[in-house]
């Protein structure tokens, strides 16, 4: 799997490099901020056309992590779509694409800010999961063993090349990277993030392999630098 294994309350979790969470006890696949039909929603409000190719390359990844995974359940840390009307706009391929994967597991939506209201898609639609302890939600609130999505952490090893997106941890918080393609990011050392957490804080950061660094405190320190992308 190339990702990276790690300890989570009582629990095993493995940091899979395409940025989900697969939680192998429970055969269960977590993913936040898949935003399917964004460059829909960016034509809408603003008439810049983007290529409209990020809802086939999301669902193909996700496609490609379920055949890794096999997963009894998959759930969807929230900003699922981009916004309530795109979800209507799924081209009829995407569609089946979604319904396939769906197809013999369970299916869980949880509300994010960006889709608050019911899928018609199929699957159960919820305000948080919890499960073994853990609290699944898609932004982060003051609970322990907590995993959320929303801030779309993004971070870079000095003199290794570009931010990438990543997973950050103290071991009582886990925040996902956003998983879409078509998502923006917000440095692990900006605020609010840091702020977040109180331990050490863990980046596993994705790519080819999840790759596990700490963050320094001088990192943590760092000036504020500019967000890349959209908002979460």
């Amino acid at each position: 799997m190339n990702g990276h294994a790690f300890t989570f309350g009582e629990h095993r979790l493995i940091a899979l490099p395409s940025g989900a969470l697969w939680w192998e006890d429970r055969r269960l696949l977590c993913v936040a901020d898949l935003h399917l039909c964004k460059s829909d929603r960016v034509a809408r409000r603003s008439g810049q056309m983007l290529p409209p190719y990020e809802t086939q390359e999301t669902l193909a990844k996700l496609g490609t992590d379920i055949a890794l995974t096999d997963p009894a359940t998959v759930l969807c840390l929230g900003d699922s779509f981009d916004d309530l009307m795109a979800a209507e706009t799924l081209a009829p391929a995407d569609t089946a694409t979604l319904t396939s994967l769906q197809a013999g597991r369970t299916w869980l939506w949880l509300e994010g800010n960006h889709d608050p209201g019911p899928l018609n898609l199929g699957g159960t639609h919820l305000a948080l999961h919890a499960d073994g302890g853990l609290t699944f939600r898609h932004i982060a609130s003051a609970g322990p063993l907590e995993i959320s999505g929303h801030y779309h952490p993004k971070h870079a090893i000095p003199g290794a090349g570009a931010a990438r997106p990543c997973f950050l941890s103290d071991g009582n918080r886990l925040i996902l990277p956003a998983y879409g393609a078509y998502t923006g990011g917000l440095r692990a050392t900006e605020h609010p993030l840091t702020s977040l957490f109180t331990g050490q804080i863990i980046a596993i950061l994705t790519g080819h392999r999840a790759i596990c660094v700490p963050l320094t405190r001088s990192a943590r320190q760092a000036l504020p630098i500019r967000w890349r992308g959209s908002r979460p």
